[in-house]
C-alpha cells in the first residue's frame, strides 16, 4: 500500500474507482442481477420516466453508442421497455418494466449497505467531503 501521505490524485482516483465500481457490481450483481452501470440507467429511467437515450447517454456521461448496447441488454432482459417517442419518429422514450423497479427494490438494502461502510470507512465528515469534492470534480470543465 502506498503511504498514507500519497498526493498523486488522479492514479488514486483510478484505484478507488476500480476497488469501489468491482465491490459495488458483485454485490448489486448478487442482490438483483445487475451490474453498477446498469442500475445507474435503470434510477435515471426512474427518476425521468420517457428519457429518450440520447437524453439518458447526457445524464451518464457516456456515449450513445455505449447506452445503445446498455439499453439493449436492459431491454433482452425485461428490465426497460422502448416505446415511440411521441414527436420524433426517429427516437424511443424508455420506461422502467415491472421487472426493473423489482431490481431497483432489490438492490436498494445493498446500495445502503455499501454506502453505510463507506461513510464507517471515511467518517461522517470524510464521507460528506468527498461526495461533494466527486461532484465537483464530476462536473468540472477542466
Amino acid at each position: 500500500m502506498p503511504a498514507p501521505d500519497d498526493q498523486r490524485l488522479y492514479f488514486l482516483l483510478q484505484r478507488a474507482a476500480h476497488r469501489l465500481r468491482t465491490t459495488a457490481d458483485r454485490r448489486c450483481q448478487a442482490a438483483a442481477g445487475v451490474t453498477t452501470a446498469q442500475l445507474g440507467a435503470l434510477f435515471a429511467v426512474r427518476d425521468e420516466p420517457g428519457i429518450t437515450q440520447q437524453q439518458l447517454a447526457r445524464t451518464l456521461g457516456l456515449r450513445e453508442s455505449a447506452v445503445t448496447g446498455l439499453v439493449g441488454r436492459l431491454t433482452t432482459a425485461g428490465l426497460l421497455a422502448k416505446d415511440p417517442h411521441p414527436r420524433e419518429h426517429r427516437a424511443v422514450v424508455l420506461e422502467l418494466t415491472g421487472a426493473g423497479r423489482d431490481a431497483l427494490r432489490a438492490a436498494q438494502p445493498e446500495i445502503d449497505r455499501f454506502n453505510a461502510e463507506l461513510r464507517a470507512v471515511l467518517g461522517d465528515d470524510g464521507f460528506t467531503g468527498a461526495a461533494a469534492a466527486m461532484h465537483r470534480l464530476a462536473y468540472w470543465e477542466g
